[in-house]
């Protein structure tokens, strides 16, 4: 299916054809679609990866294995110890009472649409519809999701279709129209073109 992702994207966009050839092979790497990796995703929104991993190495250490009665064993006080926000706390908090009151049941979410996985993940607080597209793409390996409020993609698409301003979502699916059904994708390589400089 990648080969035919990339073969699709390569035809479509000449623009994403180059970065395609400039990456290289296809390598994301996913996670299993469960309760710690939202609560993964949480704990990384906002922060740099490396603060970030140590923030959830931390908190996982205090827990044992991630659950949602673990996390609800721990105060909030000693979460705030481990790193987390006031906020971050409450967020975690909350996604952990959904999940144990049967809520938010993650064997679920593989069965459902990318709306309706969208519109479940968001009665939680604090994960809002850049997060639930995370999971959609990184854990639920969906092919055609674009993260239109995804800073990083923005960026990226300013910089390689040479646009004076970062792209509102409304262009950036106007660029992205001949995509699908592999957004997903060409996300990933957006991603990836902003690890080496653009060439314009």
């Amino acid at each position: 299916m990648m080969k035919e992702a990339i073969q699709h994207l390569s035809l479509k966009d000449p623009v994403l054809s180059s970065i395609i050839q400039r990456v290289g092979g296809y390598g994301i790497q996913f996670r299993e679609p469960t309760f710690e990796t939202l609560v993964r995703s949480i704990v990384f929104q906002q922060l740099s990866g490396r603060v970030a991993s140590v923030i959830f190495g931390r908190l996982a250490a205090a827990t044992g294995p991630l659950t949602p009665e673990n996390i609800l064993r721990l105060r909030p006080a000693r979460m705030r110890k481990l790193g987390l926000s006031t906020q971050k706390t409450a967020y975690i908090r909350d996604l952990a009472r959904h999940t144990r009151g049967g809520k938010l049941i993650f064997a679920e979410l593989p069965a459902m649409d990318d709306a309706a996985v969208i519109t479940h993940l968001t009665q939680v607080k604090g994960i809002g519809v850049w997060t639930a597209q995370m999971f959609l793409i990184f854990a639920l390996q969906r092919t055609d999701v674009l993260p239109t409020g995804d800073l990083g993609i923005r960026n990226a698409m300013r910089k390689a279709y040479g646009l004076e301003e970062l792209p509102s979502p409304a262009r950036m699916e106007e660029l992205a129209r001949e995509w699908s059904p592999y957004c997903s994708v060409a996300s990933w390589y957006l991603w990836r073109s902003l690890d080496s400089p653009v060439e314009l």
